[in-house]
């Protein structure tokens, strides 16, 4: 007896565990976007306009069997999903991995990767004439940006400002002592305990010429990019569901991940309540964990893959396609990994092809 598996969300997650349960299962991935956007090189493509594309990946050749309806959900409760069209989807099974939304460009901010590649040349033919650039927020997003920045503009005047004391807070000091070193190499001002005390007066990502005030004196800048402010997407749950979110709006989840107290509904991704950074391997990680119990539950076996944080938190920073840090754990304890390691493990490609493979396209990365 086939089983429908309803996925809602097709992001890094989403996207694997459908493509997971589609020989053994009835899927249908519901997903407002009409192509898969690989945030990871978002920072990449903005810079380098001539590779942009290959951040963009249709749905249609990511399942066999199932479905992709491209819609948002309005409504999702523990039997299935519905749509904002208003037709309902049933399902035996309700897998949520909607994500979380981040100020552009980390992540774009349209359903048509036509207009997101549009928008992302237009913003790179402004940030090109922009000498000075202010980037307000120093996480790994603001670091990787100010790299990819340096990587092809060297002479470009980029001030980094958090209000933070350090980086990278819970990684090694090692690697936090390696960032500092790598970002003065590429001549990126940092001003951590630093607030503005006003937003600039141009929108982000847009060129104006603009001075704002900070708690340590004033910077003046051509452009400027936000990048801080994760937004869970979990405002679609129903009554049932709800009663798992938390205060900060992610869904407990159990070490099988299943959504708390439904033994048919899981959660993947960022919008899980799980105690580790929200990052793209780590919810496709999880997506095997569910994709296993599902087809166990599927098969009338007992679901027994169970998903567990790792106590030490994993990073790749790259710092534009040649440098950056790295941290990951091992039986041995903590190794950290040189610019050279993360260049090859991720820097070089941003590990764009890893999905040419999930999403079945032809092109090279």
């Amino acid at each position: 007896m086939s089983r429908v598996v309803v996925v809602v969300g097709g992001g890094y997650g989403g996207a694997a565990v459908a493509k997971a349960l589609d020989e053994d299962a009835d899927v249908v991935l519901v997903e407002p976007k009409d192509a898969f956007v690989h945030a990871a090189g978002s920072l990449r493509a903005l810079v380098e306009p001539d590779w942009a594309h290959n951040i963009f990946f249709p749905y249609d050749r990511l399942l066999t069997r199932g479905r992709v309806v491209r819609d948002r959900a309005a409504s999702v409760d523990p039997r299935g999903v519905t749509p904002a069209s208003g037709e309902r989807i049933a399902a035996d099974y309700v897998v949520l991995a909607t994500g979380s939304g981040y100020p552009y460009p980390a992540k774009t901010d349209t359903e048509s990767s036509t207009e997101a590649l549009d928008r992302l040349r237009a913003t790179h033919k402004e940030l090109a004439d922009a000498p000075r650039v202010l980037i307000v927020g120093a996480g790994p997003v603001g670091l990787e940006l100010s790299g990819e920045i340096k990587a092809v503009w060297p002479d470009k005047q980029v001030t980094v400002v958090d209000p933070a004391e350090r980086l990278v807070p819970g990684f090694e000091p090692e690697l936090r002592e390696e960032l500092h070193r790598q970002l003065d190499a590429i001549g990126v001002e940092l001003r951590l305990g630093t607030a503005l005390t006003a937003a600039p007066p141009t929108e982000p990502a847009r060129a104006g010429t603009f001075t704002v005030g900070t708690t340590d004196g004033e910077i003046t800048a051509d452009i400027w990019f936000r990048c801080h402010g994760v937004r869970v997407n979990g405002g679609f749950l129903d009554d049932a569901l709800a009663a798992a979110l938390t205060p900060q709006g992610r869904v407990r989840v159990t070490e099988s991940l299943n959504v708390e107290g439904h033994e048919r509904v899981y959660a993947v991704g960022d919008i899980t309540d799980l105690a580790e950074a929200k990052m793209a391997g780590y919810a496709m990680q999880h997506a095997e964990v569910v994709a296993a119990n599902v087809i166990a539950q599927v098969r009338g076996e007992r679901p027994a893959a169970t998903y567990r944080p790792s106590p030490v938190p994993s990073i790749l920073l790259p710092l534009g396609p040649k440098g950056g840090v790295g941290q990951f754990p091992t039986p041995d304890g903590t190794t950290l990994l040189s610019p050279e390691a993360v260049a090859r493990y991720k820097g070089a490609d941003l590990f764009t092809g890893r999905f040419v493979e999930l999403f079945g396209v032809d092109r090279q990365p």
